[in-house]
């Protein structure tokens, strides 16, 4: 494994609101982390996993979420195995929203003249099979604008009946190929990069079937694919349906 996504608050690393400053303890330990994984010749994609809410409120505000990341990226930009994964699995917005948000995180970046590469997520909590019927599809191949081109569209996908990774069972041995199509024809089409951030089911026969086979298909999709995270073999505590 040379690959670790790093979540995180953004409440506790600026807790004064998105243009605040840093809390320098939690900055500190976000670093020491980040130093350790780089340090090994990994990859470390930090993740602020706030679902593009802060406070328990949807961010709406591009202007404080370019600064913010600004910040941000200015803190890394030195380190060429950092990612940055603009915000985790935004949801009840629309997808122009959501693309809105993350064009403005994209904008905050480059700004601070880090160069490494970033993901982008969509509503609907990111999902893979629903990445065209929400909205991401057309949102996203029209509105992204990275004036460096080093960015990925970050997808997650469970294996359970809604999508959710909320139960034990995944439908079937073949289902992670059947949600994962979807995303791949998507990405194939438009020529863009993929990256599989979550996946998983249960520790079951069927369920380690059909992420081995996920697995596959993403393999025989030659470039669109960057590769898979994190495989989860059990539920989440918090349901996600539509995922």
């Amino acid at each position: 494994m040379n690959f670790f996504r790093i979540p995180f608050a953004m409440e506790r690393l600026t807790p004064s609101g998105l243009t605040g400053s840093f809390d320098a303890t939690y900055l500190a330990g976000l670093k020491t982390i980040v130093s350790y994984v780089t340090s090994k010749g990994a990859y470390a994609a930090i993740d602020p996993h706030n679902y593009l809410r802060f406070k328990g409120a949807v961010i709406t505000d591009k202007n404080g979420f370019t600064t913010w990341w600004r910040n941000l990226a200015n803190e890394f930009k030195s380190n060429s195995h950092v990612i940055f994964d603009l915000n985790n699995e935004p949801y009840g917005i629309s997808a122009t929203d959501a693309i809105s948000m993350m064009q403005a995180g994209i904008t905050g970046v480059r700004a601070s003249g880090a160069t490494q590469l970033i993901f982008v997520e969509g509503t609907s909590w990111t999902g893979a099979a629903t990445w065209v019927s929400s909205g991401n599809g057309d949102a996203y191949k029209a509105l992204i604008n990275d004036p460096l081109g080093n960015t990925a569209i970050e997808m997650h996908q469970y294996l359970n009946s809604d999508g959710s990774g909320s139960e034990p069972t995944c439908v079937s041995t073949s289902i992670g190929v059947e949600r994962l199509t979807v995303a791949t024809n998507w990405l194939k089409a438009n020529n863009l990069k993929g990256f599989l951030g979550e996946i998983g089911g249960g520790s079951n026969d069927v369920c380690i079937a059909a992420v081995k086979n996920a697995l596959c298909h993403m393999q025989q999709q030659g470039g669109v694919s960057i590769l898979v995270l994190r495989i989860d073999s059990a539920t989440h505590l918090v349901s996600r349906p539509g995922l």
